[in-house]
C-alpha cells in the first residue's frame, strides 16, 4: 500500500513535467526547420502539420498525445537529414 501511494504521488508530481516537455519539442522543431529544413516538400509539409497538431493538443491539455505527435515530427526531421 505504501509503495502504491508513493507511486501515485510521484506520478502526480511528474504530470507538470510532461506539460513542460511539449514547448521544448515545439521549439526544437522550429529551430530545425529554420536551420536545416527537409529538402522533400512532402516531409516538410508533414512536419509542419504534426507540429501544429502537437501545439493544438498541448493547448487542449492532452500532453501525452502532444508529446507523441511532436516526437513523430522530430523523427521525420532526423530521418530526412
Amino acid at each position: 500500500m505504501r509503495h502504491t501511494l508513493m507511486f501515485l504521488a510521484a506520478a502526480l508530481i511528474s504530470l507538470p513535467l510532461w506539460a513542460m516537455h511539449c514547448p521544448q519539442d515545439m521549439a526544437k522543431i522550429d529551430a530545425l526547420l529554420q536551420s536545416d529544413p527537409p529538402s522533400d516538400p512532402e516531409v516538410l509539409a508533414k512536419v509542419k502539420e504534426l507540429r501544429a497538431e502537437g501545439e493544438a493538443l498541448h493547448k487542449a491539455g492532452d500532453h501525452t498525445e502532444s508529446v507523441k505527435v511532436l516526437g513523430e515530427a522530430l523523427d521525420l526531421l532526423s530521418a530526412s537529414e
